[in-house]
């Protein structure tokens, strides 16, 4: 049966992959082989004191591998402890410390040798530490009393523990102490205040100190800190402390930055190759100074270089020989600046550049072991067989040492050892362990047989061939049963065995046969090799913008190869999707309801199959309404500007346009809210303009794309002080409304108007164009004043000035206004009609003098009405029409109006007050028109060849009816029109009977009136005239005769027999076309017959019966 294997696609994969099988091209253990070391302890063990101590040493070899220690330098005779046991079929050592052992008896070095009959390898030298975390030396805290603006440092100085414990500073309530460009901890754990401030006043400043290797926390005595601002000093205090207790007596003042780590101006730092490099620099200084770092003569490592502790801390990750060098860390401030320099210099422990490889030999063949390191300074390679130094080990003449390599020649069977490799500088060692065997062995392939590998399209394909022989087999490659061996550039052959196939297509599938040969044999084995489509997303998810609360989907559609079982996995920042109920996954989409601005952030499809594995992700922005700013601050305060600051809020990822500003003026309208001003976007800052006596408050609020923000908090009042009024009230207006006053009338003042208490208002009036003084009155806060005893319609200067207690606003401008209006006095005389149709008439008239008009002249109304028509001599309901005309005009047009009529119009002159006199009544008529369409057209009494036709006079004749005119013709059955007779009828006449018509023939009438002008509308109508009396009655006879009835059943009865044996044919499964055989033999009885025939009525009767059935 085959095995199946899927081989990952990615290059990531394909290493891994390399390397799984490198590892393992190992001696298959049925196969005698030295020892090898498989698992042992970190060389640096630190082991908990509490719990039992495990240092392991595990090791395979054939036959397995005894097992025996060393601790500082000599033989370990664990039978001889009690407390000390070795695992079964092991090396490891438990040392049972839980059950009264002495964890720090058992502190030292330890050393692991496993042996069998081919050599003996050893581990590593294993230093055993237990953990401490000791307490605290009691100590006695002086307060610290420090004046504001100095520096100071609070010291930890912690116990010194194995490993060294994590330190932080906190309270009495645990929770940490705030850290900042001022205040900071140190890498030493002290705490660094630049400036104390008077918030730094406390008594529990509590360092404390984590051993994790314990899980324990200690704690430190609470150290007080009480900072003084020297003018608060009294004399009392001042005597009751001692010159060190406070740091002089001068007044707060800046100060430039002082280092206070490290001191001096220079300093020395050693790190190892590989490790963290962590710098520091801490300044005192008043402002808080700021640390910038640079390297001397060079950049620092892009990528590998980190700020931390507010810049104070430079941290260079994996550090090398090239990071050596000066660094130096600038402290500024607005008064100076302050440097130091750091001269680094890395230094390396021994690190591999070719570490010694285990070597399988034949009888005869030759070989080498090379081992090489490199470190500063450069490691000394020392060389041991089976755990002895080479020098007095048992001599082997196929073995010479040169250096770091051991070159082997025409070794045998005795040659098999373990060589150890030491390479060691002041920094540290490295050991490796790498063994000589010699065997003489056939092939033998180590893969299974007939294994299935499965690849993706245009993917690399490793075909594995593990193999082991000594000599080594040689490996060729075929393609298929009788295939010939495979070459050429597009396979990689591996020195593992593998056949690596770098770019597979579909014909890359089949069978592969792998071939192993030396001299000692041959040996094959068959793989299988299957070719995948790649899985596609073929409608990627796609960048989504949306509004809280809203819903969005990403689409995920994907196209995979039919064998494979795709699952499709949604990741929400490389995480798993929050779970709630809001996340809905389909086959192929994601829906999120309601969306919240949590739920920003982007979005990943990643599809899988056991080949292959595509993704794509979208970012989902969530965008809303801003946060309402917060903090606002009034500054600079002024009579009539201040300066009010805010801190915008979340833009909630839709940037702020602009901020708008509003007041509320508490003591004019408290709780109204007014717009102020409004500001670009990017400001955060905004000169505002006041006016005297108002209590203002203001508040922000920040509009983005989406909207407005809630309005934030409102700032802190303000009061201005009060002034005279800066303006006057304004549309001031004199309007008279009776004809012996003045009303004077003015918009008030709002509140913050005013300016001041106790508002009032000047009002002045003089009649214009007159030589009078002005006459004044000072009223309260009112919006109007009356003038009385004023001549009518008269000009007057006007004018209204505000005042309060502190004084007059700024002299008002004057208005024109007019005392009161009366009616018109005189008539428009001269008034002239001129008709110009029939509808229409043109009126003139003389205009009033403006004296009698008394007012002000609005314009004039034309008065007019219909007195009776020409026509008809009688009298009904006079309903006046009126027409206004705007100004000064002297004419107007009269529409509307109706032919052949008497009519009657006078004209009056308006203004603001009235309608004044009447002109004479002027008299003038109206000329013919055309008629209306007669009343009505009836036509009446239809014979075979005859119609009577009556009708009646036109509603609105407009004018003496002269005649009518009837024009009419013929229509057939498919409408189409025959010829047109007319006839003129006198006026006189109202009915007319048609002779000599065809029987049983449609006609169209057309019908109207005349007058001198000419024709009016007509009215249409038609009528038939009857048909033959003798065939009406065969009709209607044969209709009702008995047989015909009786004939008419009986086809209906055959029609429903037919219908049932249609019904059972059917339903035997045979097949009856009736309306197949209907369509091609229709019935000519049932074809539309012409109107005229005589036999329509039985047409439709018997259509009817016949038919019904179907």
């Amino acid at each position: 049966m085959m095995k199946k294997m899927s081989i990952p696609t990615s290059k990531a994969s394909l290493v891994l992959f390399l390397c799984q099988i490198i590892s393992a091209l190992d001696v298959p253990l049925d196969l005698s082989q030295p020892p090898t070391i498989t698992q042992q302890s970190p060389k640096d063990y630190i082991v908990d004191p509490r719990e039992n101590i495990v240092i392991q040493c595990e090791a395979k070899g054939k036959p397995p591998p005894s097992f025996s220690w060393t601790r500082n330098g000599t033989h370990f005779d664990i039978d001889k402890d009690a407390q000390v046991t070795m695992k079964p079929n092991s090396g490891t050592l438990v040392v049972n410390i839980m059950n009264g052992g002495k964890a720090e008896a058992y502190e030292g070095v330890y050393q692991c040798t496993a042996r069998n009959e081919r050599g003996a390898a050893i581990s590593n030298n294993i230093v055993i530490r237990p953990s401490r975390s000791p307490l605290w030396t009691k100590e006695k805290l002086e307060p610290n009393h420090v004046r504001e603006g100095d520096s100071l440092v609070l010291h930890c100085r912690p116990p010194v523990g194995l490993p060294p414990p994590i330190i932080f500073w906190m309270d009495n309530a645990f929770q940490r102490l705030p850290q900042s460009e001022r205040v900071s901890q140190g890498l030493n754990g002290d705490l660094y205040f630049a400036n104390v401030q008077p918030e730094d006043t406390r008594e529990d400043y509590i360092c404390y100190a984590r051993f994790n290797h314990t899980q324990t926390i200690q704690q430190k005595q609470p150290i007080s800190v009480k900072v003084f601002s020297m003018d608060s000093l009294n004399d009392t205090i001042a005597a009751n402390l001692s010159d060190t207790d406070i740091y002089g007596a001068k007044p707060v003042t800046e100060r430039p930055p002082v280092l206070l780590t490290p001191t001096g101006s220079t300093s020395t730092k050693v790190e190892l190759r590989g490790n963290v490099l962590l710098l520091e620099c801490i300044a005192a200084g008043l402002p808080t100074p700021v640390i910038r770092w640079i390297k001397e003569g060079g950049e620092l490592p892009a990528n590998r270089t980190f700020f931390e502790n507010f810049k104070k801390t430079l941290k260079i990750i994996d550090v090398s020989e090239a990071d050596s060098g000066n660094y130096k860390c600038i402290a500024r401030n607005t008064l100076g600046s302050v440097h130091h320099v750091i001269s680094v210099t890395v230094k390396a422990a021994p690190y591999w550049i070719t570490a010694p490889r285990n070597l399988v030999l034949s009888p005869g063949e030759d070989g080498t072991l090379i081992c090489r390191a490199n470190g500063n300074p450069k490691p000394s390679i020392s060389w041991l067989a089976n755990g002895v130094p080479i020098a007095i080990a048992p001599e082997d003449p196929s073995r010479k040492v040169d250096g770091d390599t051991i070159i082997f020649s025409h070794v045998q069977e005795r040659s098999s050892a373990v060589y150890q490799c030491n390479a060691s500088n002041e920094y540290g060692y490295l050991l490796a362990n790498a063994f000589v065997n010699v065997l003489a062995e056939p092939p033998r392939i180590l893969t299974p047989a007939n294994k299935l590998y499965q690849v993706i399209a245009d993917s690399p394909a490793l075909l594995d061939c593990a193999y082991f022989g000594s000599p080594k087999p040689e490996i060729e490659w075929f393609k298929g049963v009788k295939g010939s061996i495979l070459r050429g550039n597009e396979y990689v052959f591996h020195d593992n065995g593998t056949l690596e196939i770098p770019v597979a297509q579909k014909d890359s599938a089949g069978t592969y046969t792998c071939v192993a040969r030396n001299e000692l044999g041959k040996i094959q084995n068959e793989v299988q090799l299957e070719i995948k489509d790649p899985t596609m997303i073929i409608k990627q998810p796609e960048y989504k913008v949306i509004q809280r609360y809203g819903q969005v989907s990403f689409e995920c559609i994907i196209k995979h190869d039919s064998t494979l079982l795709p699952t499709v996995i949604w990741l929400k920042d490389n995480d798993e999707l929050p779970d709630d109920e809001r996340f809905l996954v389909g086959k192929d989409n994601l829906t999120i309801m309601n969306v919240t601005d949590k739920d920003d952030g982007t979005y990943t499809c990643i599809v899988n199959t056991t080949l292959d594995s595509v993704s794509a992700s979208a970012v989902l922005t969530v965008v809303a309404r801003p946060n309402p700013p917060f903090d606002l601050e009034l500054t600079g305060q002024l009579e009539r500007s201040i300066e009010l600051s805010w801190i915008p809020g979340d833009e909630n990822n839709s940037p702020i346009t602009n901020f708008v500003i509003e007041y509320e003026d508490a003591l004019h309208e408290p709780g109204v809210w007014h717009y102020q001003t409004e500001v670009s976007g990017t400001q955060t800052t905004a000169q505002l303009k006041l006016s005297p006596y108002v209590n203002y408050s203001f508040r922000v609020i920040a509009v983005n794309k989406i909207g407005r923000s809630q309005p934030s908090e409102p700032s802190e009042q303000y009061l201005t002080k009060s002034a005279s009024p800066d303006e006057n009230p304004a549309n001031v207006q004199g309007i008279g409304s009776e004809p012996d006053n003045l009303v004077i009338t003015w918009e008030p003042l709002k509140g913050f108007q005013s300016n001041g208490p106790g508002l009032q208002y000047k009002v002045s009036w003089r009649q214009k164009d007159v030589d009078d003084e002005w006459t004044s009155v000072i009223v309260a806060n009112v919006s109007k004043y009356i003038v009385s005893g004023t001549p009518t319609f008269v000009p007057y200067e006007v004018k209204v000035q505000a005042l309060n207690d502190l004084g007059y606003a700024p002299e008002p401008s004057e208005v024109i206004g007019h005392s009161g209006e009366d009616l018109p006095m005189v008539a428009p005389g001269n008034v002239q009609v001129h008709v110009i149709n029939s509808t229409l008439a043109k009126v003139h008239w003389d205009p009033v003098p403006l004296k009698t008009v008394r007012g002000h002249l609005q314009g004039y109304k034309v008065y007019y009405w219909k007195v009776q028509s020409l026509s008809r001599r009688s009298r009904r309901h006079v309903e006046k029409k009126i027409l206004t005309f705007r100004g000064n005009k002297t004419f107007g047009m009269l529409p509307g109006l109706e032919p052949y009529s008497s009519y009657k119009l006078n004209v009056r002159v308006v203004n603001g007050k009235g309608e004044g006199p009447a002109s004479p009544d002027k008299v003038f008529k109206t000329p013919e028109g055309v008629p209306s369409s007669p009343s009505f057209l009836k036509i009446t009494n239809p014979t075979l060849d005859s119609l009577t036709l009556e009708w009646g006079s036109p509603t609105h004749p407009n004018g003496v009816l002269t005649s009518y005119t009837l024009k009419f013709q013929p229509i057939n059955n498919t409408h189409e029109l025959g010829p047109l007779v007319e006839i003129r009828i006198p006026a006189n006449e109202s009915s007319l009977i048609l002779k000599n018509l065809n029987y049983s023939t449609r006609y169209k009438f057309y019908f109207n009136a005349q007058t001198s002008v000419g024709s009016g509308s007509q009215i249409t109508e038609e009528a038939v005239t009857i048909m033959d009396e003798a065939m009406a009655s065969r009709q209607v006879d044969i209709a009702t005769q008995g047989w015909f009835i009786g004939l008419m059943c009986a086809v209906a009865l055959l029609i429903l027999i037919l219908l049932i044996v249609c019904f059972i044919r059917r339903n035997k499964g045979g097949k009856y076309p009736v309306k197949e055989k209907e369509d091609a033999h229709a019935d000519p009885e049932i074809q539309p017959m012409k109107e005229d025939d005589g036999t329509f009525g039985e047409y439709r009767l018997f259509s009817f019966v016949s038919s019904a059935p179907f």
